[in-house]
């Protein structure tokens, strides 16, 4: 009798452990498979419908972080605006998506107003 409660208790304390251990692999072979640094992290998130949202996510090495605006919805993810990484971050400009944008304007604004000052 207590042989078999032995086995019975040995069982479910097998189970028990089984999601843990499996998350544990999970996460060794995800660790293994991208560098130090180099992860994807989400910044934002905001939800524009029932199952669709605008994600700003950064990925990239630690020295060239690259900032993707990803729509996702239940069926795709869709790229919508890649911004480059920058070699100093302005102290001027406004921090985050929409100062990057207000930057990218200024500059497209001043380019646009160069070319129509040419003779």
């Amino acid at each position: 009798m207590s042989q078999t409660l032995f086995v019975v208790v040995l069982f479910v304390a097998g189970m028990a452990a089984l999601p843990w251990l499996v998350r544990r692999i999970q996460q060794r072979q995800a660790g293994g498979a991208v560098a130090p640094g180099a992860a994807a992290r989400v910044l934002s998130a905001v939800a524009v419908g029932p199952q669709q949202r605008v994600v700003t996510v950064e990925v990239g090495p630690e020295h060239a972080r690259t900032m993707l605006v990803l729509g996702v919805t239940a069926q795709q993810i869709s790229c919508l605006h890649v911004l480059a990484p920058q070699a100093a971050p302005s102290s001027v400009a406004p921090a985050g998506f929409a100062g990057e944008m207000q930057r990218q304007q200024a500059a497209a604004a001043s380019v646009a107003g160069g070319a129509t000052h040419a003779p």
